[in-house]
């Protein structure tokens, strides 16, 4: 995927893939070996939840301090970053149909093109896009990818970057971080429609991919937050030994079945959202274009049971992701963490992989 939404000047070769959440950021970079990538570095650090609000930086002097700590712990060398952003609020990515044109004509016109269908003023947002392909049922007609972003949220993310000592190169969304990730890790699907979906804390990420492009892309507002608010109200915990319980762990005097009762309905409800996704998908596409696989990331991919319950739910078969899978990884880094963090770390793996080429 080369769709992006603000380019720099690269200054060093491999940037640093950094997927900054709302309950934690994840920092990847990799190295260019002779038949593939090599991770140089992986980490995860918790978020204080109330630093990003609904994808809202709510102060970026306090975020800075925390990014740069974080990158001093975990070893990273001062360089390049491309940054992830999705939110509902802020990011819109949607399917349109225009005339038949060139790629350069796109550019030129797109703006126009765009401003039927973004809620925001056109003047306050970056615009860019992906061509999907000529229109089947009308002739002289093709379909796009269409991505906007609010200027004010890019410049916060630069901001916060910038002060934590690294140059921001690009902004992607994190739809399309989880496509470059895919491409790597799993050759050979090309025929199937793959559904990568993304439950992060405060927000999903879905992109469908049919016979290897993406051609459909969807942020939502719901994300595994839910599950933990509804275990602290169900079960009056904490928030902290909601998120312990929601990952499977024991705290005294809360019994695993209670656990299961208190959250099926979040659980339930973050299926419902995903599936009518896809049947918006279907309607979109094509009516018999059924998802045959789904890809999950993010926090709730670690949840215990939770994949399986999404499968049964949605009929569909649910791999965890795996964005390490065809990265080698040097023995002096530590094994164990790095597959325990993978299904966390899809969007900042996409994210790394972005390099100059990719933006010529």
């Amino acid at each position: 995927m080369k769709s992006l939404i603000e380019l720099l000047d690269f200054r060093k070769k491999n940037p640093i893939g950094l997927d900054i959440g709302s309950s934690h950021i994840k920092a990847v970079q990799l190295n260019n070996v002779k038949d593939g990538y090599e991770l140089s570095f992986a980490s995860v650090l918790p978020l204080d939840h109330d630093l990003i609000v609904e994808g809202n930086i709510t102060n970026k002097k306090t975020l800075a301090a925390v990014l740069r700590n974080f990158l001093n712990e975990a070893g990273a060398k001062r360089g390049d970053a491309v940054i992830g952003l999705s939110g509902h609020s802020s990011v819109v990515i949607k399917k349109i149909t225009v005339p038949a044109m060139t790629p350069e004509e796109i550019r030129f016109s797109i703006k126009y093109e765009a401003e039927q269908y973004i809620p925001f003023d056109i003047n306050d947002v970056n615009i860019d896009f992906e061509i999907i392909g000529p229109k089947s049922d009308e002739e002289g007609q093709m379909e796009l990818l269409l991505i906007a972003a609010k200027k004010n949220v890019i410049s916060d993310y630069e901001d916060v970057v910038e002060m934590a000592g690294l140059d921001p190169v690009i902004l992607d969304t994190d739809a399309f971080a989880l496509s470059n990730m895919y491409e790597l890790n799993y050759a050979g699907t090309e025929k199937k429609i793959v559904a990568l979906v993304n439950v992060g804390a405060s927000k999903t990420n879905i992109n469908v991919l049919y016979e290897g492009r993406s051609v459909f892309a969807r942020d939502s507002a719901m994300g595994s937050n839910h599950q933990t608010e509804m275990l602290e109200r169900e079960l009056s915990v904490s928030r902290e030994d909601a998120e312990r319980l929601k990952l499977g762990h024991v705290v005294p005097g809360v019994s695993p079945e209670s656990v299961r009762l208190a959250m099926k309905p979040a659980s339930d409800e973050i299926c419902a959202e995903i599936y009518r996704s896809f049947e918006y998908f279907k309607n979109s596409i094509d009516e018999e274009a059924d998802v045959s696989e789904v890809v999950l990331s993010g926090g709730a991919a670690l949840i215990k049971g939770f994949p399986e319950m999404m499968a049964d739910k949605l009929g569909i078969q649910v791999d965890v992701a795996n964005p390490f899978n065809n990265i080698k990884i040097p023995e002096k880094l530590n094994q164990g963490l790095i597959r325990q963090m993978a299904p966390i770390s899809a969007v900042a793996v996409g994210l790394a992989l972005r390099r100059y080429e990719d933006v010529q």
